[in-house]
């Protein structure tokens, strides 16, 4: 029951977070991006509970990769197949269907390094319950 919880709770830190990282960058967010923001931050509290001894910088390789498929799936769910244009990297160079692209893969690594260094740490759990 704890756990569940705890990752009640870090899921919905995660979805503000990401709507309010956006709308700082961009002016503007997606309902949609709540979901994409809860499930990464779980991940990221998972993976810092069960790779506690890993090095920062895989873990940060590794959040990157996470962040960019999830941003995938959620872009070719959203943008592609229901049309709703949360956003769109055409015009962005190395862009996977306009859904991903290297420039904002190389920022989600500096988000993960973020995370990872300063706010996701393996012990919350413990210190949380």
């Amino acid at each position: 029951m704890n756990y569940l919880l705890f990752y009640t709770f870090i899921f919905l830190l995660g979805g503000h977070g990401y709507c309010t990282l956006e709308i700082i960058w961009r002016g503007r967010t997606h309902y949609s991006m709540f979901f994409a923001g809860g499930i990464i931050f779980m991940i990221f509290f998972f993976i810092a509970e069960q790779m506690k001894k890993t090095p920062l910088l895989s873990k940060c390789l590794l959040g990157t990769v996470i962040i960019t498929a999830i941003e995938f799936i959620f872009g070719y769910i959203f943008n592609l197949k229901y049309d709703m244009n949360v956003w769109d990297y055409s015009n962005m160079p190395l862009n996977l269907m306009g859904q991903i692209c290297l420039p904002f893969s190389a920022l989600w690594f500096g988000l993960s390094f973020i995370l990872f260094k300063w706010i996701v740490k393996g012990d919350l759990y413990q210190r949380f319950f």
